[in-house]
């Protein structure tokens, strides 16, 4: 059986909740391989709505085990306040269907108060240094991560060392608050705050690369999800307009502690036009009526923010890019109903930047900021494909747009949504049957 992982095409929020959804139900182990809890998904099961930021999203499914792999950062009061209000909701969390990497790193609060610190400087300085984070934290926790200083879940479980490891970080930290003229850091007060939260987190902790090894030798299928898109990747994205660690589809096999050749298929995830939230170059985007009317439809804020999402016209060159990057095998194309009625859509496929054509993002921040879209313009359709779960319900026309998109994108569409609700997609190709 084939192992499926998930990624956003765009820059996230292209509706992975529905889809992470229907598969997690296929599945018998869903990982969580990048991020922190500064994305989210929504999920409705029987009429009843889950908001998730950082548990995978296998945990409103009974009989399911989900995964917080290495290649997430923990907040690990942000994970307590989670589990209390989905357990209000009636799910029971243990460590029957939870387990956290042992090697995953943890988000602090010195990481958010320096995280907004940074940003709102930015912004009130005008700069355009400002990224436009979420001020939880991740960035710098990432920070720590790489600079070998971090704090990881496994210092919860043998706190011998945790004083001095504390002491480590906070040489760092303490010099730099120094500086930006922040009160700098109690390490014993640190240190009581984590051994006051250790019991919320230690009875999920496992060695999760050497569990998810045996899940794979036993053929159970496992998907993995990450939080944020491909296009806000460290090194694959719209740098510096980006999130601090990798959301490619690589980073699934690294970020669990599973080697590549446990990944079967990727399934990328895609809306049929281009939204992003926070700062950063989007070629397409429409600051008119047409853009105001997308996102009144498609009710475009973020699930963990609240922030309106920037809209415009699909971009096949972001895409096909993603689906390179990414080995993407297939593309759900979600909110395709949002488009009905438009007498003409716009499709980007190709850049002008400084008068030459290019048919890929540039990786200079300059030259992104000065793309100026090639549209190709294809006719609308006026019937609707609200509810459509056949392509016999489509409009003709419809079916025209989708078949366009996957020639620019050089990718098949496996999966076509056409509304929020679960039963109304259309399946072309099942992802775990390879």
């Amino acid at each position: 059986m084939t192992n499926v992982v998930v990624v956003g095409a765009q820059w996230g929020d292209e509706g992975k909740g529905k889809i992470v959804d229907w598969l997690s139900e296929q599945a018998d182990v869903v990982v969580r391989f990048q991020g922190g809890h500064n994305a989210g998904h929504t999920l409705v099961i029987d009429g009843t709505v889950y908001k998730l930021s950082l548990l995978p999203s296998g945990i409103v499914r009974p009989g399911k085990l989900s995964i917080i792999g290495n290649g997430v950062v923990v907040d690990p009061w942000a994970f307590a306040r989670e589990v209390e209000r989905l357990e209000a909701q009636g799910l029971k969390i243990s460590r029957e269907n939870l387990r956290i990497a042992d090697n995953a790193c943890l988000i602090l609060p010195l990481h958010g108060e320096l995280d907004s610190f940074r940003e709102n400087a930015a912004g009130a300085s005008n700069s355009d240094t400002k990224i436009g984070t979420t001020k939880r934290g991740i960035g710098p926790a990432y920070e720590d991560k790489v600079g070998r200083r971090a704090i990881r879940v496994s210092d919860l479980v043998d706190r011998d060392g945790l004083p001095r490891k504390i002491a480590r970080l906070l040489a760092h930290h303490n010099a730099l608050r120094r500086g930006l003229g922040i009160e700098e850091v109690d390490g014993r007060a640190l240190l009581a705050e984590l051994e006051a939260i250790a019991p919320r987190i230690v009875p999920f902790v496992d060695t999760v690369w050497s569990l998810l090894d045996d899940i794979r030798r036993s053929g159970k299928r496992m998907l993995f999800e990450g939080a944020q898109g491909a296009l806000l990747d460290v090194d694959h994205g719209t740098y510096p307009y980006v999130t601090s660690s990798n959301t490619v589809a690589g980073q699934a096999a690294s970020g669990s502690g599973l080697g590549p050749g446990a990944i079967g298929y990727v399934l990328g995830i895609a809306k049929a036009y281009t939204t992003r939230v926070g700062e950063g170059p989007f070629p397409t985007e429409l600051t008119d009526e047409t853009g105001k009317l997308i996102g009144e439809r498609g009710h475009e804020f973020g699930t963990v923010t609240g922030r309106a999402r920037r809209c415009g016209w699909f971009d096949a060159v972001l895409v096909r890019q993603t689906v390179r990057t990414s080995g993407i095998n297939g593309i759900a194309l979600t909110k395709l109903d949002i488009l009905d009625g438009f007498k003409e859509i716009k499709v980007c496929v190709g850049y002008r930047v400084n008068g030459r054509e290019i048919d890929h993002l540039p990786a200079g921040e300059a030259a992104q900021a000065q793309i100026e879209p090639i549209y190709e313009t294809i006719e609308g359709w006026d019937g609707t494909t609200v509810n459509a779960r056949s392509w016999a319900d489509l409009p003709a026309q419809a079916i025209k747009y989708v078949r366009r998109v996957e020639e620019l994108i050089g990718a098949p569409v496996a999966v076509l949504s056409t509304s929020p609700e679960r039963d109304d997609t259309i399946l072309m190709h099942n992802p775990f049957e390879g």
